[in-house]
């Protein structure tokens, strides 16, 4: 996504978890998107939010899980929460399943928008939506949406038998009737809205101690069906995402804010879990949604600080794994690897050591990565790797103190001079570290493009090595000074 704002802030509550974390407090009002298939809730959610974050296709079905993010309309701020299309399906079935997540999001929420095809007009199924959204005390506005033009004006009227008032008819598609939207929302959510006026600072504005204080952004990545939806649900003690034996059940990159408790210091430590698409081999995936899917699981790398690629545990290591975690290090992540489902796992010792020895092989960007083994449904190892996931973090956010970087510097020059091509010395003078997250250093010199890979590669590797920077994907950028006398 960028995700900063497209990933929203939902947060949970654990319940009979061998975690102990408690009910975090969300002070914007909460509102959720609910309707059919295809009645265009997902685009309503992008218009809200002000960006294109949810999937969006012209085949039903698309949303599986709740997606949050941050919505604002003339002021109004809230979160806003986009649900699978309602089905009136088998509850054992996927359909089944996705209408429970839509029935889950209702606890806690402020309003419902509740959203029907004003052009196909009220079906026997928003009908049926109708009935459930009655039984709950969740203030509802209804939205008639595709209403552009006359061909929705009957629609429209149709929906004043559902009883839920006058509706707001609006395009979410090319943004008509969002005033009237605002007309329907205020007087159910705009005092509290009012309240929950003011805005955190970006993380721009935040120093390296503040950013480290802010919650984690943890992102499982891997292969469709290694167990990424079913360990966050372990984390968190509910069935938060929807999770089945079917491959690449979850589309969107989904976030969810919790609180964990570090059973090693007693601290509670909030995190901000990021469930990802599964990553297949690139040719094989040939559908647009999918494709879609993996585009989204990428932006969800791109907004995390540390990315948790889970392994499944009866299938190894395989090739496409390698690939997933060579482009969380290009993106300059901190990387843990996870293997799941160790509770059914054959000839565990032999498989976690030769998995490491792959690693090490297959990755030379960085050594000495966190390896952990993990069950999704036992919870072994959790609290493990989420501690590991906070320490490499605190690493990947250091700064070394410009003394103690070039008494280093110093140091690995005398212990390997650079080379002298053609007789010619190449003089590094001194190197600066120009940011973190991931750790980021210039040396200055001159000649440097006559500056072998290999001695390049032995600055990288002492920075790791010396400074304490083992396990997270290092930059060293050459910088000469420019030449007064050269000609532009």
């Amino acid at each position: 996504m960028a995700l900063v704002n497209s990933l929203g802030s939902p947060t949970t509550k654990l319940a009979n978890s061998h975690h102990s974390a408690h009910l975090a407090r969300i002070m914007r009002p909460q509102v959720i998107i609910i309707g059919r298939p295809n009645v265009g809730k997902s685009t309503l959610f992008n218009r809200l939010v002000g960006k294109r974050l949810a999937l969006v296709d012209d085949q039903p079905g698309v949303t599986r899980d709740r997606r949050v993010g941050q919505a604002s309309i003339a002021n109004m701020e809230f979160d806003v929460i986009d649900t699978a299309g309602w089905e009136d399906e088998d509850a054992a079935s996927l359909p089944g399943r996705m209408r429970k997540q839509t029935e889950a999001s209702l606890e806690g929420a402020d309003a419902v928008l509740f959203v029907i095809d004003s052009r196909a007009g009220v079906t026997p199924l928003d009908e049926e939506i109708a009935r459930y959204l009655r039984t709950n005390d969740v203030p509802v506005v209804m939205v008639a949406n595709k209403a552009e033009g006359k061909e929705g004006d009957s629609g429209i009227l149709e929906t004043y038998a559902l009883g839920f008032g006058e509706p707001a008819p609006i395009s979410a598609e090319h943004g008509e009737g969002i005033a009237e939207l605002f007309e329907g929302l205020w007087p159910v959510i705009g005092a509290k809205a009012e309240e929950a006026a003011h805005t955190p600072p970006t993380t721009e504005e935040l120093s390296d101690e503040e950013l480290l204080a802010q919650p984690l952004k943890l992102a499982i990545v891997g292969r469709p069906n290694a167990g990424k939806s079913t360990l966050i649900n372990r984390m968190l003690g509910e069935d938060r995402l929807l999770t089945g034996p079917e491959a690449g059940i979850t589309r969107d990159s989904i976030a969810v804010d919790w609180e964990w408790k570090d059973p090693a210091t007693g601290d509670v430590r909030e995190i901000r879990l990021i469930d990802t698409a599964g990553m297949r081999k690139k040719r094989n995936v040939t559908e647009k949604l999918e494709k879609m899917s993996v585009a989204d699981a990428k932006r969800a790398v791109d907004f995390a600080e540390v990315v948790v690629l889970l392994l499944d545990a009866t299938q190894g290591l395989e090739h496409q794994d390698l690939k997933i975690a060579s482009m969380a290090i290009e993106e300059g992540r901190a990387l843990i690897v996870a293997i799941n489902k160790w509770d059914i796992a054959e000839d565990a010792s032999s498989l976690f050591n030769g998995i490491r020895f792959a690693l090490e092989e297959g990755l030379s960007q960085v050594h000495g990565m966190p390896l952990f083994a993990v069950s999704a449904l036992t919870g072994k190892g959790i609290d493990q790797m989420l501690g590991a996931a906070f320490e490499i973090r605190e690493t990947w956010s250091k700064r070394v103190p410009t003394g103690a970087l070039n008494r280093w510097f110093d140091d690995a020059l005398i212990a390997n001079p650079p080379p002298a091509p053609k007789g010619r010395r190449i003089k590094l003078r001194y190197i600066t570290q120009a940011g973190t997250r991931p750790p980021r250093f210039v040396v200055f010199g001159t000649r440097l493009d006559a500056l072998p890979t290999s001695y390049e590669r032995y600055l990288v590797n002492g920075i790791r090595r010396e400074l304490g920077f083992q396990a997270v994907p290092v930059r060293v950028v050459l910088k000469s000074p420019k030449n007064p006398f050269k000609k532009n």
